[in-house]
């Protein structure tokens, strides 16, 4: 709720921000600014990181003796604390952080290629609906679905269920990566008459590609940290301000709304034992920028 919170007051932000460029007197007229601060032919490099919250999410599984759906599924985000690890050379990918390189390919549009390395961590204990069936052992070799005190085997239609530690954990939190190719485009909403070089810029985008997580997921207590794993793909529309500071260092926010679809999920670590799910996610990052 909190990150829905800030994710809409930036946008009213932007929107503000643009409404105000756009009627400023003390500008210069956007048709003729003063020098381009985007040209053909630049590229940019950008670093920072990231905040993300995701709907809920049906979740099926399949494999020797089971084929079931937990249905929306609650999931959120883990950022890292504060620290060290944001401007530690050896600690700044372990945060939910953000690249991405950039090329002009003419004043207004841009190409870009990116990895955007978001964490997803479903809730733990949480009640949710499943359906489908779990037979008593499942698996090859078998693992029993008598675990404890529960037994869970058994065919469900929409019945209520809680998930607990010895059942399921499930993550994505090395990460839930997507590797995106970007269209964008760059409309200056304000220059500096006195700095040319000083100007804002809104930025809006379309992008595609692959998702590489890496899933730490235990079914029944039987998984792993698995490797990273090219289990889909992923597209994603975004929207952002770019706050150009000197011709080469700038700053940038953005805002993405993007669909992933997640058909090779590991879970025991056998190849015989998958889950599936598609996500719908909203990401904030914060990133700054070098053009060259």
């Amino acid at each position: 709720m909190l990150m829905k919170k800030n994710i809409l007051f930036v946008l009213v932000m932007m929107i503000s921000l643009g409404a105000v460029a756009q009627r400023a007197t003390d500008i210069d007229s956007l048709s003729t600014p003063i020098k381009k601060l985007h040209k053909k032919g630049d590229f940019y490099f950008t670093w920072g990181y990231n905040r993300s919250c995701y709907n809920k999410s049906d979740i099926h599984f399949v494999g020797p003796g089971y084929d079931f759906t937990l249905h929306d599924v609650v999931a959120k985000d883990r950022p890292t604390p504060l620290g060290i690890s944001y401007i530690d050379p050896q600690q700044i990918s372990i945060p939910q952080f953000n690249f991405r390189i950039g090329y002009f390919i003419n004043d207004k549009y841009c190409l870009s290629i990116g990895w955007d390395h978001m964490k997803y961590v479903i809730d733990v204990p949480q009640r949710v609906s499943i359906s489908g069936n779990i037979g008593n052992m499942i698996s090859d070799p078998p693992i029993s679905t008598n675990v404890g005190s529960v037994n869970y085997a058994g065919t469900y239609n929409g019945n209520s269920f809680e998930i607990q530690p010895d059942f399921l954990t499930f993550e994505h939190t090395d990460g839930l990566n997507i590797a995106t190719v970007d269209l964008e485009r760059y409309d200056l909403l304000w220059q500096s008459k006195k700095n040319p070089k000083l100007g804002l810029s809104v930025l809006t985008g379309l992008g595609v590609g692959p998702v590489i997580p890496r899933s730490d997921v235990h079914f029944f207590g039987v998984g792993a940290n698995h490797p990273w794993n090219l289990s889909g793909y992923g597209g994603l529309a975004k929207v952002g301000l770019n706050f150009d500071i000197l011709r080469w260092l700038f700053f940038r926010t953005d805002l993405k709304i993007g669909y992933i679809s997640l058909n090779k999920i590991p879970t025991t670590g056998r190849n015989i034992d998958v889950a599936k799910q598609n996500i719908v996610f909203y990401e904030n990052s914060w990133l700054l920028g070098f053009k060259f």
